[in-house]
């Protein structure tokens, strides 16, 4: 197949509808269909609303004076495994690095969600909900104990105010910006739900619960440059947003009772059984996968500490959050996972023994392995000493450093929702946008990079078999009844979360990084957002902002079209003419319309009577100012059919007008 690209059309006559083409009567088309495309619309000036500032650059990056305000934890807390109770204490050190003074400071109260009078159980339909308590009639929600301000020499109970899943604690005194710290010690205990809106809460298996618990402290909310509080109540729908510091996890539970938390386990010695700490260490150095805790071991009472009581120490630094799991019926196994840097972490997997087995659990540690060394390679290095999955009630959940997975999960579908889990590492836990009001920004960023992942898994092992229709994914994915993607999470359908928050957006990016920008001028923009927010809290202007700066594109009539509406594509065909009638050998004219508000560039396929074909490929720039385009292509026979799109990679939504054939 002969292709004819970019610096060939340079050659090419190209008229529009205004051009030479209709002034010439040999080439007379005929009369351009009904159109919905308004140039004016799709390429209108002033995308942006706001120019960059100091704060948030032009450039899409953070500007000089880019400000966040910090939070560290200590948590300690007890698990009662015959109540499903969760109490204890944290202390929180708040940084204000903003240039404001605060006289109070907001906090997420998120168990509060469970309570039967909250927002979010208000808001769940009477045909159900994946959100919410799910109709469990339990003590729900926080206990707020005592909240006291630490100062050098005391501790004074301070008053707050507790509004749904929000708490507002009132300073006694002003805390000062640009680095004021204050320090804050909350007593709090919870039920934990067993269902726990899809993301923690707690599995019956045979030999004990298996908890995944998670929402499980009080959490200051984010005061940025672009909102001030971020005090969106908790739902159900929207996730999280949250600041970084360092996190120390002290928790207490029965002997018997496994623990598995966000970032390094500092006493293993205390925790794990002479033999069980021999294997652990041999696992930190393991390519391959060793068993700290086998299925036989667990009915043993010696594969335990002799003790009434443990406490397991984590700790996790420069993180937004941090997650734990416990269970007497956990299998725990491990191995090195090694990264660019030449540093190594370490993968874990715990799990139940009805989850154990080679075609299920049993390859979690590898998915998890081999799922973060190629996204640490491709876009920016693990930065946690830990990463562990475990097996129970979530279907698919995502901290930092640890993730909960359905414990039926097998084959296929764990090493995808383990590498999806995971991905997440990467969006929102290292670029911290804000998963509350655009979970497209995580879920649909970590969607795309799980696609390149996903075939990058021991040579395609569980790569698709088929390669994607995007004809009948623009179809589905602009159907009339969808929200835009910009939309915040709770303003859409439930029923069109999948497709707005995870498929439609990584369908945006693999658009831009295969048919818009080409592989590597994509690939350079996104590393370089990461790695310009990591850490850090981006808008979607920033993201929007530094792809177009770092590829040196515009593209504000993608996000205009794909994300910030519901538009559609739609390009049809609608003829040829030959420059001189019947003479094949002086050219034709080729004449294609764009029906609906969205554009695209042109992919064309002209097959000639003699089987040659040729591929012709037209910027999107020809949409700019013409709701109609007319090529002049250099024929030496005559033409049997021109197609667009024949590969079936742009989201043309109407097929049936993609093919001209020879009458």
């Amino acid at each position: 197949m002969r292709k004819i690209h970019f610096a060939f059309l340079f050659s090419l006559i190209c008229v529009t509808e205004f051009g030479f083409a209709q002034q010439t009567a040999s080439t007379t088309q005929q009369a351009p269909p009904a159109t919905k495309y308004d140039y004016h619309d799709l390429f209108a000036p002033f995308f942006y609303s706001k120019n960059g500032n100091s704060q948030r650059a032009a450039t899409g990056e953070p500007g000089q004076n880019y400000w966040q305000n910090r939070a560290d934890y200590i948590l300690d807390v007890k698990l009662n495994e015959e109540t499903d109770e969760i109490s204890g204490s944290e202390i929180l050190t708040y940084t204000n690095n903003s240039p404001l003074k605060m006289n109070f400071i907001w906090m997420q109260l998120d168990q509060n969600l469970f309570k039967k009078e909250s927002r979010g159980s208000a808001i769940v339909p009477i045909t159900g909900s994946r959100n919410g308590g799910a109709g469990q009639d339990f003590d729900a929600g926080f206990k707020i104990k005592s909240v006291k301000i630490i100062t050098a020499d005391k501790a004074v109970d301070v008053k707050y105010l507790i509004e749904d899943t929000r708490m507002q604690v009132f300073l006694p005194t002003e805390l000062q910006g640009q680095g004021g710290k204050l320090k804050l010690k909350v007593d709090f205990s919870f039920i934990s739900p067993q269902y726990g809106s899809d993301r923690m809460g707690y599995v019956e298996t045979k030999n004990g619960k298996v908890y995944t618990i998670a929402q499980w402290y009080p959490r200051v909310c984010v005061f940025d440059d672009v909102m001030g509080w971020n005090t969106a109540p908790y739902t159900g729908p929207g996730e999280f947003y949250l600041e970084y510091g360092d996190f120390n996890l002290n928790i207490t539970a029965a002997s018997k009772i496994m623990v598995v938390g966000s970032g390094e386990l500092l006493n293993p010695a205390e925790v794990y059984t002479p033999e069980q700490l021999k294997r652990w260490e041999l696992a930190k150095k393991s390519d391959q996968t060793v068993i700290i805790r086998s299925a036989n071991e667990i009915k043993d009472p010696n594969s335990r500490p002799n003790k009434k009581e443990l406490t397991w120490k984590f700790k996790i630094t420069n993180a937004r959050d941090a997650s734990w799991g416990a269970s007497a019926a956990f299998i725990i196994d491990a191995a090195k996972m090694n990264l660019p840097s030449g540093k190594s972490s370490i993968a874990i997997s715990a799990y139940p023994i009805e989850s154990n087995g080679r075609n299920a659990w049993g390859r979690s540690t590898e998915y998890v392995k081999k799922s973060i060394e190629y996204n640490s390679n491709k876009w920016y290095e693990y930065p946690y000493p830990a990463a562990t999955a475990v097996a129970g009630g979530p279907g698919g959940m995502e901290y930092p450093g640890i993730v909960f997975c359905g414990m039926d999960a097998k084959t296929d579908g764990l090493m995808g929702v383990n590498d999806h889990e995971f991905g997440h590492t990467w969006f929102p836990m290292i670029v911290g946008s804000n998963e509350r009001l655009y979970g497209w920004m995580d879920e649909g960023f970590n969607t795309f990079i799980n696609s390149l992942s996903t075939a990058d898994f021991n040579n395609g092992e569980y790569k698709p078999k088929w390669e994607p229709d995007m004809h009948m994914i623009g179809n589905s994915f602009t159907a009339p009844n969808l929200e835009p993607v910009l939309s915040y999470v709770g303003n859409y359908k439930e029923r069109n979360n999948g497709t707005l928050s995870y498929s439609k957006p990584a369908a945006g990016l693999t658009l831009l990084r295969e048919q818009v920008l080409g592989k590597e001028r994509f690939d350079y923009a996104f590393q370089t957002y990461i790695k310009r927010w990591a850490y850090k809290h981006p808008t979607p202007d920033d993201f929007f902002r530094t792809i177009e700066n770092v590829a040196g594109e515009s593209l504000q009539w993608f996000w205009r079209g794909w994300f910030v509406n519901n538009w559609r594509l739609d390009v049809s065909v609608r003829g040829v003419k030959y420059l001189d009638n019947s003479d094949y050998t002086k050219g034709a004219y080729i004449t294609i319309d764009n029906l609906e508000k969205m554009a695209m560039p042109v992919i064309l396929q002209i097959k000639t009577v003699s089987g040659n074909v040729n591929i012709i490929k037209l910027p999107v720039e020809i949409w700019e100012r013409n709701t109609s385009w007319t090529i002049k292509f250099p024929s030496t026979e005559a033409i049997e059919s021109v197609t667009y799109d024949p590969d079936k990679v742009l989201p043309d939504f109407n097929p049936s007008n993609n093919v001209w054939k020879k009458p």
